[in-house]
């Protein structure tokens, strides 16, 4: 039997890539789709073929994780690309994203644009909250004030980070994601949304995921999106996903402190000393409550 990787998904096929680069067009078998299986971009399998076009998909090897918005598995590095301006920074839609890759065990790396169109104020206020950020122990790429990135400047900030790894880059639609990758290798020429002045953000321009090889990694282009939904995450699961709150958390009086009402409660303490800095924390407790008050989700027969 032979194995791959799933590079890309389109139209029902799924276009397996080998160790040795070569490329096969698939259908899964209709088992997956008795079983329920959605076979994903980013996924380890084994395939059969006649020939390079005529490749059936066979099997599924266990995945160490998987995104459903983009839908792509085995993901190693997750780029939040978070632009200064239009739209504006927010670290809350950053921490919903950071959130979305600690819980599925996805090294995050943010990566900042549009700082060479940005006023003084805005790139100031910006460099302050990165170093927030990389206090907790996130890397940041923060390029200089009113300086272009050339093509060039992204692949040598980015080499180290993705090599030998398979990525996936996140961000709110119009941050720049698809001008990043562009820089990064021309040739791909993925198209880029005009931010709407109305609504704050792009289109949608990327209509699939495919992972591309590019300076010896798999990088993949995706939608960008600028709600996340927690269905899965509990309260409890919630501060792991904080590396600053978790470390401290530690300390509380009650190994169930979720850090809200509790007593003796060490992150509480460490924010009001200012060691966790409270716009983290308001995020936090903003995301708790989102969690706290979803709908329960109920299988057959009404069962939850």
């Amino acid at each position: 039997m032979n194995k791959g990787q799933i590079i890309k998904a389109l139209s029902g096929f799924y276009y397996i890539k080998t160790a040795e680069g070569t490329i096969y067009q698939t259908r899964a078998r209709g088992i997956f789709r008795k079983k329920k299986i959605t076979p994903l971009v980013g996924d380890y399998v084994e395939f059969s073929y006649g020939t390079e076009k005529e490749g059936s998909l066979e099997n599924i090897f266990p995945r160490k994780n998987e995104l459903d918005r983009p839908a792509v598995s085995n993901v190693d590095l997750g780029i939040v690309v978070m632009s200064i301006n239009s739209p504006d920074f927010s670290s809350s839609l950053l921490d919903r994203f950071l959130v979305s890759l600690e819980y599925r065990d996805i090294v995050p790396l943010i990566y900042v644009t549009k700082t060479d169109i940005a006023t003084e104020a805005d790139y100031i206020q910006t460099k302050v909250m990165c170093e927030d950020y990389r206090k907790i122990g996130y890397t940041v790429i923060l390029p200089e004030h009113k300086k272009e990135m050339e093509a060039n400047d992204v692949k040598a900030s980015l080499q180290s980070y993705v090599e030998d790894k398979t990525v996936v880059f996140i961000g709110q639609s119009g941050a720049g994601k698809s001008t990043l990758l562009n820089k990064i290798d021309p040739e791909l020429n993925i198209k880029t949304a005009i931010t709407s002045k109305s609504l704050g953000r792009g289109k949608h321009t990327t209509r699939h995921v495919e992972l591309i090889s590019v300076m010896g990694s798999l990088i993949a282009d995706t939608p960008g999106f600028s709600a996340i939904q927690f269905d899965e995450i509990t309260e409890q699961e919630l501060s792991e996903c904080f590396p600053e709150m978790w470390e401290e958390g530690k300390k509380c009086r009650f190994s169930s402190c979720i850090h809200l009402n509790e007593p003796n409660c060490a992150v509480k303490e460490a924010v009001k000393n200012g060691e966790i800095t409270e716009y983290r924390y308001k995020n936090y407790l903003s995301l708790l409550e989102e969690i706290k008050n979803r709908k329960p989700r109920y299988g057959k027969k009404g069962e939850k």
